[in-house]
Formats: C-alpha cells, structure tokens, sequence
C-alpha cells in the first residue's frame, strides 16, 4: 500500500512533517524477490540502495572518489528508501513500528577504507530521527569490494511491529 505522506496519522508522520522529511514511494525490487516479508510481528526489508527520483544518486567507491559525508548522504538516502518500504508493510501506519532491531550497511569501499561506522551514521541516524527511541539499533557497517549498479551503499533492516 502506497499512501502520501499528508494522508498519514500519527506521531511519526507528524516527526516527519516536523522534520521536513518526505519519504518517496517504495521502490520496485530490481531482481528475484519482495522488498519486504512480514513474519511474526516482524518486518525484514530488502536492500535499499540510494535510488532518488528513479535513478541511483550515488555511485562509487568510497575511499576512491567519494568522501564520508558523500557515503553518509547516500546512506541516508538508503535508509530513506527502507522506510518507505518498512511503511508499506506496516499498511501506511509507521506507529505499527515499535523497534528497529538491526541494520545492516554494506559500503562500497577501497580496501583501505575504514570509515564504514561514520558512512553508516548517515542511515542509523535518519532511522532514529524519524522513529526516536524506536529507531535505536544493533548494526552491522562493512566494506564491500562491489554493490549492485555500482551504488556507493546499501543498507537493509529488521524492525518489530504491532498487529
């Protein structure tokens, strides 16, 4: 279910609205698979790379061209994608969302780039801002010799819902 943002209800639309933030439309999966499965109270979203306005706005290495703040503005974007996503599994309601228990950010890196955490900050810390305690997570940040469509990161999640 896509809904727009101004027909939400709730304490997290009203965060985003505050906040200035908009969430796009969940995106399609680029391959064989869903974006989301909902089992048991809980919601495992895909992959989200940082696609915007249909396109991958950041592409690269980390490391090898594109700065930290440059990864932490692509993570943000990732983790912008995977709640847009983690909002159509909960039916358009995020106050479903009572935990965001693991993240996980793969970083399109050199192999001697080792600011994976502080790229991955970019996703964790929109995660909170948009859920506030909810949003606090365990998480991975790795490096990668590669992502798909030569994105600079990827970021995926597991969060807990109410019925």
């Amino acid at each position: 279910m896509t809904m727009d943002q101004d027909t939400e209800k709730g304490r997290v639309a009203a965060r985003l609205a505050a906040q200035g933030i908009v969430l796009p439309p969940p995106g399609k999966p680029a391959g064989s698979y869903v974006p989301f499965t909902v089992a048991g109270g809980l919601v495992f979203v895909a992959g989200q790379v940082p696609v915007e306005d249909g396109r991958i706005a950041h592409r690269g290495k980390l490391g090898g061209g594109l700065s930290v703040a440059e990864g932490q503005a692509a993570a943000r974007l990732c983790a912008l994608n995977l709640i847009a996503q983690l909002r159509a599994a909960c039916g358009g309601d995020l106050d479903r969302v009572r935990a965001c228990l693991k993240v996980t950010g793969f970083v399109n890196c050199t192999a001697d780039f080792t600011e994976q955490p502080a790229v991955i900050n970019g996703a964790s810390d929109l995660i909170v801002e948009v859920l506030g305690d909810a949003g606090r997570h365990a998480r991975v940040a790795v490096g990668a010799p590669s992502l798909p469509f030569d994105a600079a990161v990827e970021v995926d999640g597991i969060f807990a819902i109410a019925p």
